[in-house]
């Protein structure tokens, strides 16, 4: 009998794909598992790994029936954050800075106990990256919710 299996894996679609996947592998960390490509040379299916994490991607193909694949730009942005928990958040947001993503919220120690900062890579995707850097109670949770939302009013 097979066994049920679960999880969730990103699917993000974009214009130059051959350049996401540079990007990934040499600013983000990715690795590559497998690469499917069209006749044209365009990425059809393309499976990266982030540790044991898998994310797939292709080029855009609006015109095609099945999917009306679009990319960000095509799109207007994109409303997805994808995270990353990573060992060292300010190298790694860095390297992600230097190879070509913009910041879109700076590295900063948060109220719920991680380094946490936000970028977009140079295809349109919204990433956050985060290292935990200590516990924090429920009850310090709630305080620093409820004091940064009484800030806002």
């Amino acid at each position: 009998m097979a066994r049920e299996t679960f999880s969730i894996i990103p699917h993000l679609v974009m214009k130059n794909a051959v350049g996401a996947i540079d990007f990934y592998i040499k600013s983000l960390g990715f690795k590559e598992v497998s690469r499917m490509l069209t006749p044209d040379g365009k990425i059809l299916h393309c499976v990266l790994s982030f540790g044991e994490q898998p994310i797939m991607l292709s080029d855009a193909f609006p015109g095609m029936a099945a999917g009306h694949c679009r990319s960000p730009e095509e799109l207007g942005g994109s409303c997805v954050t994808i995270h990353l928990n990573v060992a060292d958040v300010d190298a790694a947001f860095a390297k992600a800075v230097a190879g070509g993503a913009k910041v879109t919220m700076p590295v900063a120690d948060m109220f719920w106990g991680d380094r946490y900062g936000k970028i977009v890579d140079p295809f349109g995707h919204h990433w956050s990256m985060g290292t935990h850097k200590r516990d924090v109670s429920p009850e310090e949770m709630k305080k620093k919710v409820e004091g940064m939302f009484a800030k806002n009013k």
